[in-house]
């Protein structure tokens, strides 16, 4: 039997991304094959599409970094899930397919009250979200928050996870997306026709407590100079470095090192870099953790995921572009199988 994945042909533009065909895998003694019914699209893709995420596969691979799925087959060696049973999990790469075979330990249930794809929305973009709150900003009560991007998957995410946690929160987005980010508990501010920081001190008076920049580049000496005392910056992404079609991993590494060079500024500020999978390496505990209070607020419907598009697995390429040229709002999910 045959199933159906995208692949990554060679690094690239979305062009790269093709539709193929290969034979149904058997899962190891303690994997579980999982049908894959929805997987997320993220910037992060797009940084794997274009070569510039280390530790993943030489080409030919899938992307895919986030899946919703149904237990279809247990290796021999697994008793702690039956089959039918829907999972979520965080894959890196893998996602953009009908079926991947992934190690039983690696999967979250999903509760029964909770719909399939807006549970894999929480995966990548909510619990990164959460932990860049929590685990990381580690945010009080009343503290001012400025979120780059805040109409994006992880953006909005911020915005709700913040309003939950009482928090004074600005965000940065193209004027049609500020009714949006208005909705969520945020001020918008126009970072195409304003000064972001200008604008921040003439609203708070002297700057945020944190930062949450996934832009990098120039861009975080701007979003640092935006914080008040003790304030923190937060970089988790580097979509200036898409922004060119010219030396990408050079603005990759001038981003990281102006990064480290904040950190060495004699003042009272912090700066932190975020990376979900190396975040799951270090504490894997945290993860698990996370998304089951996600899971569990999705439940109570005190979250809601934006979903900007269900797309079929076979849109994988115009899902990219779409991404690409910051046209969405919310999270796109690629429908892998019904």
């Amino acid at each position: 039997m045959s199933y159906k994945k995208i692949l990554i042909t060679r690094h690239g533009g979305s062009e790269v991304l093709q539709l193929s065909e290969a034979e149904l895998p058997e899962p190891e003694d303690d994997e579980v094959r999982v049908r894959i019914l929805a997987t997320t699209v993220a910037f992060t893709d797009i940084l794997i599409r274009e070569g510039l995420y280390p530790g993943v596969p030489q080409t030919p691979f899938s992307p895919g970094y986030a899946i919703a799925g149904v237990v279809d087959k247990l290796g021999v060696a697994v008793s702690t899930l039956e089959l039918r049973q829907r999972i979520v999990a965080l894959t890196i790469v893998g996602g953009y397919s009908e079926f991947l075979c992934l190690p039983a330990t690696e999967l979250v249930l999903i509760p029964d009250a909770v719909d399939a794809v807006e549970a894999v929305c929480l995966v990548l973009q909510y619990v990164s979200a959460y932990q860049l709150l929590h685990r990381i900003a580690k945010v009080k009560p009343k503290e001012r928050i400025l979120i780059h991007g805040a109409a994006g998957g992880v953006g909005t995410a911020l915005l709700k996870l913040g309003k939950l946690a009482n928090l004074e929160m600005y965000g940065t987005a193209s004027k049609p997306k500020h009714e949006l980010v208005a909705s969520l508990g945020g001020v918008p501010i126009d970072y195409k026709q304003e000064d972001f920081v200008k604008q921040i001190y003439n609203l708070t008076g002297d700057g945020v407590d944190v930062v949450f920049d996934a832009i990098g580049g120039s861009h975080l000496f701007s979003s640092y100079k935006a914080l008040r005392n003790k304030g923190r910056l937060i970089n988790y992404g580097f979509s200036s470095a898409l922004a060119t079609k010219h030396n990408r991993k050079v603005k990759l590494a001038a981003s990281l090192l102006l990064l480290s060079l904040l950190q060495l500024l004699p003042d009272s500020h912090q700066a932190i870099f975020y990376n979900i999978a190396d975040s799951k390496k270090r504490h894997s505990e945290w993860f698990r953790e996370d998304l089951t209070t996600l899971l569990d607020l999705l439940a109570r419907k005190q979250i809601q995921p934006i979903i900007a598009d269900r797309l079929p697995l076979e849109k994988a390429a115009d899902a990219h572009k779409l991404l690409e040229t910051s046209a969405v709002s919310g999270q796109l999910v690629l429908m892998c199988s019904n």
